[in-house]
């Protein structure tokens, strides 16, 4: 199990960005939460390796269909959390 900590940047908030990767989470078991942060979208995931790679490749080459990434921070965290689903905060 891994967690990462990601923080996406471009057209990312007023486009139903966290709604479309809350969908997507559930799509690859992935547990964590995401949120806007100033000018971006952060995220923490946490799953399986394959499942969480899927999961932030569908995330970060547009999860809804009018957002834009343009770039994008991946950072793995030491530890998991305890997170039972993924949600929007």
């Amino acid at each position: 199990m891994q967690c990462k900590h990601i923080k996406v940047f471009g057209t990312v908030q007023g486009v139903g960005f966290r709604y479309y990767t809350a969908k997507i989470a559930k799509r690859y078991q992935i547990v964590g939460t995401v949120q806007n942060v100033d000018n971006y979208v952060e995220i923490y995931a946490q799953g399986e390796e394959e499942d969480l790679n899927a999961f932030i490749d569908a995330v970060v080459n547009g999860a809804s269909p009018v957002s834009k990434v343009k770039d994008y921070t991946i950072d793995v965290l030491d530890t998991t959390n305890s997170w039972t689903k993924f949600k929007s905060i």
